[in-house]
Order: C-alpha cells, then sequence, then structure tokens
C-alpha cells in the first residue's frame, strides 16, 4: 500500500466538526473560527534518510523543516503567524546539532513573522525526526484550493524543476509573497506547490477539480541541476522526466483563465523579474494527463514521489 491508497483508506472515517471547511485533501486544513480570515492549518514532518542525512548541516535540516510548511501555506495564499515543533531524537542526541536545526528553523522564522510558540521533544529508537504543526491565515475571498481548475485554464508553475537533490531541496524559498501577490491581482483557479513532483502534484489538481491536462514538453522549465546531472552522472534521469519526477521543487504551479495569461505574465515581469513564470499547458474537459512532444500527444505514465511506493 502506497501512501496515496493508505490516505484514502483513512479519510473517510474522520471526524469532522461545523468549523471545517476545507478537511484533509488539500494544501492545509481551512478552518472557520468565526474570524473575518479563515485559519490554515497545516502539519509537516522531514525524517533523517528520507529528507536529510546525518551529514546535511543541522542549519538547513532546521530551515526545511518549516520552509515545507510554509510552501503549504502559500499554495493557499496565506499567511503563517504561528507554529509549534516537535522533535523525535536518538538517545544519544547532540545538544548543539539540536540548538543548530532551531538557529536555522528560528531564522526563516524571523524572515516571515512567524512566532514558535512551543512544542515536543521525545525519544526515538532510530532516526531524527523534525516534525512542524503551522497556523496560518487568508482572507475568506482569497482563499485558493486544488479545486477550481476549468477547462480552457492556463496551466503556470514558477522557477524552474528538476534536480533538487544537488541542494535546492534544503534551500529552496516558500512562494508566500508571490502568491499573495498573484490572488490580489487575478484570479487564480487552482494552486499547489510541487514537494512530490510536476507529475503527481498536478493530478492531485486535476482529481479535485474533475478535470484533465494537456502539457507542452518543450515550454517545461528544467532546472540547471537537473540538466547537468544528466550530463555527469550516468544514472541520472533525463532532465525534462527529472522536471516531471523529481520533486522537492517547492515551486507553485496554478491555473487561470487562459484571458488572463498574457496580462499576468507581463505584470509578473514586472514585480518579479529575477522568478521565471512560464505557461506550460492547459486544463481540458477531457479526463487524465496527456504530454504534447515533438512525436504528437500521449498519456503521461510517469509520476512522481510516492512514500511506500512499491517495488
Amino acid at each position: 500500500m502506497n501512501e496515496v491508497e493508505l490516505i484514502a483508506r483513512l479519510l473517510p472515517a474522520l471526524p469532522r466538526n461545523d468549523s471545517v471547511v476545507v478537511a484533509a485533501g488539500d494544501d492545509c486544513a481551512v478552518l472557520d473560527l468565526g474570524a473575518p480570515d479563515y485559519v490554515l492549518f497545516k502539519t509537516d514532518a522531514v525524517v533523517e534518510g528520507v529528507h536529510f542525512t546525518s551529514e546535511t548541516p543541522p542549519e538547513k535540516v532546521g530551515r526545511k523543516a518549516l520552509a515545507r510548511c510554509l510552501s503549504d501555506i502559500a499554495a493557499m495564499a496565506g499567511k503563517p503567524n504561528s507554529a509549534l515543533v516537535t522533535l523525535a531524537l536518538p538517545k544519544d542526541f547532540s545538544p548543539e546539532k539540536v540548538e543548530a536545526i532551531y538557529a536555522g528553523l528560528n531564522a526563516l522564522a524571523s524572515e516571515h513573522g512567524v512566532a514558535i510558540v512551543g512544542g515536543e521533544t521525545t525519544t526515538s529508537p532510530g532516526a531524527m525526526l523534525i516534525s512542524i504543526a503551522l497556523l496560518g491565515t487568508v482572507a475568506k475571498e482569497r482563499c485558493v484550493l486544488r479545486s477550481g481548475a476549468q477547462a480552457g485554464d492556463a496551466i503556470f508553475v514558477t522557477g524552474t524543476l528538476g534536480g533538487s537533490l544537488r541542494g535546492r531541496h534544503l534551500d529552496f524559498e516558500p512562494r508566500l509573497a508571490e502568491a499573495r501577490w498573484l490572488r490580489e491581482r487575478f484570479e487564480i483557479h487552482a494552486m499547489i506547490d510541487l514537494s512530490d513532483g510536476l507529475a503527481s502534484d498536478l493530478r492531485h489538481i486535476l482529481k479535485a477539480s474533475h478535470v484533465g491536462a494537456e502539457l507542452l514538453a518543450k515550454a517545461i522549465p528544467i532546472s540547471r541541476e537537473a540538466k547537468l546531472a544528466a550530463k555527469e552522472e550516468s544514472s541520472a534521469k533525463p532532465p525534462l522526466l527529472a522536471a516531471l519526477t523529481d520533486g522537492e521543487d517547492f515551486e507553485l504551479l496554478f491555473t487561470t483563465a487562459s484571458k488572463d495569461a498574457v496580462p499576468l505574465l507581463d505584470a509578473w515581469k514586472q514585480q518579479f523579474p529575477n522568478l521565471p513564470l512560464t505557461v506550460i499547458g492547459k486544463i481540458t474537459s477531457e479526463p487524465g494527463l496527456r504530454l504534447h512532444d515533438r512525436n504528437g500527444v500521449k498519456t503521461l505514465t510517469a509520476h512522481g514521489y510516492t512514500h511506500f511506493a512499491k517495488s
């Protein structure tokens, strides 16, 4: 059983109450607690041996642990507020290493106005684990879900994709300001952050919105890291496949009406001249995910990263 199958098995039995606007199944839970804004609630974890190694600089481990949650708040066009931190540590942990982890976490929190308000420590029988529970807010009329994509929409992605294991998975910038800017100025129909890879995360939008999509292979922005890996490592994926499946890019993937594509691109270049924004395809009424390359249009079978994937 893989991650997607396990989640599908658990979701139907989860209890809800009247505060729940959006439960499990989007980037964050959305709660209405009676305030003018919705509350966004997110949790995520990084595990030694999965998301980082014992050789990863601890400051970067702490930074990544919080940045992953911040990226999910960005995907809802929200603003982060406060976080709890849970640490599961081996018995022979180094206090200096833990302090360095917190230094990286605290620096990113301060950068985005996030208060670290407590947490929990416990013993791990093996690998270190860091779990973050993050609260944020978003104006009720500006919250963006995965479920709003419409046939005819243009599909956009920020930045470049693939090759994240060459270091970008530790140093990425959560696109918080960019997401809020987008939602304040344009009607963004659906949005997600790219954590598991374009091929998988776009499918989440398609499933939630009951639509399909066609990607243009030559338009997909491939990172320099993915291209270098293909040249230097015999086992590396072809660059396009890396851009589709590597994961941990943490860029924004979103859709909007095709009539807004050109004005949006023009305004983006003025506001964020150093961050690429690319139209990579379109939403279709026909279900499924297809890739248009020089050989024509074909069904895309590739997927991104999946926990507990079957070998």
